[in-house]
């Protein structure tokens, strides 16, 4: 099964300030160090598939839908509650969420000398799905290949 690791911001993640900046305490470069090495283990265990933190909340937008199927509206960020928001995340390849659970455990702290979160989600499977359902979806990606073929063959 795949998971989704998210790891929850925290307002000095908002900060945006990275490792290497000059304004940045030296437990976030030590901080850094040791997840590099837990993203070692993940990817020498053949659990880690994707990983990326993400930019404050301050850089980011928002598109809120009216729900009657017509406005969008977008709200530029930061967004107001810090807990709400998500740092980084992870998708894992794991045997269950239990296992995903025994990784986290290992995670060193993500928000050194702050009191943060790390959220595990299930990702939903085409095995998730019924058969009708599945095979409209392969049938819409085979389309989209042709497609993709058809448009490279014609030099678009």
């Amino acid at each position: 099964m795949r998971v989704m690791v998210l790891v929850k911001a925290t307002k000095n993640s908002e900060t945006g300030v990275l490792p290497g900046d000059p304004k940045a305490p030296a437990s976030l470069d030590e901080a850094f160090e040791r997840m590099g090495k837990f993203n070692d283990e993940l990817t020498k265990a053949g659990v880690l598939v994707t990983a990326d933190g993400l930019k404050p909340s301050s850089k980011g937008k928002r598109v809120r839908f009216s729900g009657s199927g017509g406005k969008r509206t977008v709200v530029d960020g930061p967004f107001a509650e810090t807990k709400e928001l998500v740092a980084g995340y992870w998708v894992w390849q794991v045997k269950s969420i239990e296992e995903a659970v025994e990784w986290v455990k290992r995670c060193p702290d993500p928000m050194p000398g702050e009191e943060s979160e790390i959220e595990i989600r299930p990702i939903y499977e085409a095995e998730d799905f019924s058969a009708d359902i599945r095979a409209k979806e392969e049938q819409r990606r085979a389309d989209l290949q042709h497609q993709g073929r058809a448009s490279i063959r014609q030099g678009q």
